[in-house]
C-alpha cells in the first residue's frame, strides 16, 4: 500500500490523486482567506468598531471569534513547520 503523500519532490512525477486534492483543496482555502480578509476590511473601512459590536449577533460573533482564533493557531503552527524546513535548507 503507497503512503497518501510522500517527502519526495513531485517535480519529475505524476501527483497522485491525494496530492492534487490537497492542492485543490489548498486553493479553495487560499480564496477563502482572502475573501474574509476583503469582507472584514470592508466592515471596518465603512463601519466604526462600536457600531459593528451594537449590530452583531453577540453569540454567533463570539463563535466566529473562536474559530478564527483556531484557525489563526492552525496558521501559526504552519508558519513554524515552514520556517524550520528554510532553516534546514
Amino acid at each position: 500500500m503507497h503512503p497518501k503523500y510522500t517527502d519526495q519532490d513531485p517535480s519529475g512525477r505524476w501527483l497522485t490523486v491525494d496530492e492534487i486534492r490537497l492542492i485543490s483543496d489548498l486553493r479553495i482555502m487560499h480564496a477563502k482567506v482572502d475573501e474574509l480578509f476583503q469582507v472584514v476590511t470592508t466592515l471596518k473601512r465603512r463601519h466604526d468598531e462600536r457600531s459593528i459590536h451594537k449590530y452583531a449577533d453577540h453569540d454567533v460573533l463570539g463563535a466566529n471569534i473562536a474559530k478564527v482564533d483556531e484557525i489563526y493557531l492552525w496558521f501559526v503552527r504552519l508558519n513554524q513547520l515552514r520556517e524550520a524546513a528554510k532553516k534546514r535548507a
